[in-house]
């Protein structure tokens, strides 16, 4: 079963905008102002992320919610910035390439990481939010489903192989 969207909240929707549509290719393809229950009004900004699924944006403006509020969806609850995360599919590794190279072209710094069964790229938000392209390179083997239901009872099992990592720098004229 697909999603149909995921929203997040934004301070500062025109940045956002702009990393979402030329940092990560999405359009932009609906807005709706409404009513906030608790007062105040509210943005709500969907884009197409590809197959009929969508990242939708709230832009707040309700007295009752902290101006000083968290978006960050990871590090605003304390965690590092790896754990609650973003992840969109690429179609291939050329599909990743692309992104990595739109994302770059776009101005933003890049991490690559090769996970040995994926390969992925990283980037942070406008909102201090991680998020990722990334493609499967190897199928799942019926050991890795048995280990992975060990896994749910057990902490003995062997250390993964290490990723390799590389970072890109955005250019300097980019963006």
């Amino acid at each position: 079963m697909s999603y149909h969207h995921l929203a997040i909240v934004t301070k500062d929707m025109a940045a956002t905008h702009r990393f979402y549509t030329d940092g990560m290719g999405f359009e932009l393809v609906k807005v709706e102002k409404a009513p906030s229950p608790t007062g105040g009004w509210a943005k709500h900004f969907f884009y197409d992320t590809g197959d009929g699924e969508m990242m939708a944006f709230w832009e707040l403006h309700d007295d009752s919610i902290a101006a000083d509020h968290e978006t960050a969806i990871a590090t605003g609850l304390g965690l590092p910035m790896w754990t609650n995360h973003i992840a969109f599919g690429a179609d291939s590794l050329d599909g990743l390439a692309a992104a990595k190279d739109r994302l770059l072209a776009a101005g933003h710094d890049v991490m690559e990481i090769d996970h040995n069964w994926c390969q992925s790229v990283y980037v942070t938000d406008p909102n201090g939010i991680m998020v990722e392209f990334c493609v499967t390179t190897e199928a799942f083997t019926q050991a890795d489903r048995e280990a992975a239901l060990a896994a749910l009872t057990s902490d003995e099992l062997a250390d993964s192989p290490p990723p390799k990592i590389m970072m890109h720098q955005a250019s300097a004229s980019a963006g």
